[in-house]
């Protein structure tokens, strides 16, 4: 198959996930073609079957804000056409599947039926897709997508209860490549040498994300156990959770290390990874943690307890409990044995989410709104 992916390029999980997906499905020898305003924070162009299309934005003094959409429609359309692709996979309900819709038109216009895929992720539902100046354009682009999928079971239920959705929804989890994580010491010195446990967090450090929980919760593990803390990712509140980290004196025991393309590595020598999120509707970042076999304290929002389990992979607590986290943080942080079963534990929930399993998934979606297509 011949396919086109618009994403947003970002640090994100819906990049994240929707760059692993191309790769994926290049290596199964379908060509991928990428279409989005710069290169995919994790896209390798140089790997066989991908392909990169940059969304060219015209500075106009006319526009205070340049269309971005009418841009990206355009191209999904010149790529469609000259490299017959067989379907649009669009990734975040804004302003992708809006942008599709009008592409798939523009596309008809001229004989051409491609197929829209649309992937709801999180926040284009939950936080940005509730604006009431977006809400109709997203209820609309759902309900006129070919096929649409949600990342998890609650944000499938988000969006049956808030939009106006006529068209079904298939839950295909968020997934992870086991092969890129292996326990790794050879650089816990870098960042422990002491012997310290390594604590880490991984997100894009907006408010929802609640970073100044994170500092909170390390303050207290500090109490017990001997630990530092990583911090991976930038954001509005980074310097929110600076500031606090001096007020308790633990700025020395946290390292903040941006947007490092090293996740992987920095998770395979960590001992415990904390995701206090408001909202979650899945988390991917939590996933990645647990595929390196890194037990997880999460709170129980959204689609979390739909990859974490309490008890098994970690332990899950309400928004905002943070001593309710400090005290099961410290509980396996400060037992080896314990730690051990729960990483181990934790690895085997990850696997429900291999990439070898849910890649199919994906595939089986585009065959059958091809499928679909044809009997039109």
């Amino acid at each position: 198959m011949k396919i086109g992916i618009v994403c947003y390029p970002t640090f994100g999980g819906s990049g994240v996930l929707a760059t692993e997906l191309g790769k994926y499905l290049a290596r199964e020898g379908h060509r991928i073609h990428f279409i989005t305003y710069s290169q995919p924070v994790r896209l390798d162009i140089l790997e066989e079957n991908i392909y990169y299309h940059e969304v060219n934005v015209q500075d106009y003094p006319l526009f205070e804000y340049q269309p971005y959409e009418l841009a990206l429609s355009s191209k999904m359309v010149n790529v469609a056409l000259k490299y017959k692709l067989d379907l649009l996979h669009v990734h975040y309900a804004i302003p992708h599947a809006y942008a599709a819709y009008m592409a798939k038109q523009i596309l008809k216009e001229q004989n051409v039926d491609t197929p829209i895929i649309t992937t709801l992720h999180g926040t284009d539902i939950t936080l940005v897709g509730r604006n009431p100046s977006y809400k109709p354009a997203v209820t609309f682009s759902i309900n006129h997508s070919d096929k649409v999928t949600s990342v998890s079971e609650s944000l499938k239920k988000d969006t049956l209860d808030f939009f106006g959705i006529k068209r079904p929804i298939e839950v295909i989890h968020n997934f992870v490549d086991l092969s890129l994580y292996n326990p790794e010491q050879d650089c816990k010195n870098t960042f422990a040498p002491n012997g310290e446990k390594i604590v880490t967090h991984i997100s894009n450090f907006r408010k929802v994300k609640r970073i100044v929980d994170v500092v909170h919760i390390f303050k207290g593990i500090t109490e017990k156990i001997n630990a530092v803390l990583l911090m991976i990712g930038e954001g509005p509140e980074k310097e929110k959770a600076r500031a606090l980290a001096l007020e308790l004196g633990i700025a020395d025991r946290i390292k903040f290390l941006g947007k490092t393309s090293e996740v992987v590595r920095v998770l395979c020598m960590s001992d415990l990874f904390l995701l206090p999120s408001e909202k979650e509707s899945f988390g991917l970042a939590a996933l990645e943690a647990m595929a390196a076999g890194v037990p997880v304290i999460s709170t129980d929002t959204g689609g979390l307890p739909e990859v974490n389990i309490d008890g098994l992979s970690g332990y899950t607590c309400g928004v905002g409990d943070i001593e309710g986290m400090v005290q099961r943080s410290i509980s396996i942080l400060e037992d080896n044995l314990l730690q051990a079963r729960f990483s181990k534990r934790a690895r085997k929930q990850a696997e429900k989410f291999s990439l070898e399993r849910i890649g199919p998934q994906y595939l089986q979606v585009y065959r059958e709104a091809i499928a679909e297509k044809a009997k039109v």
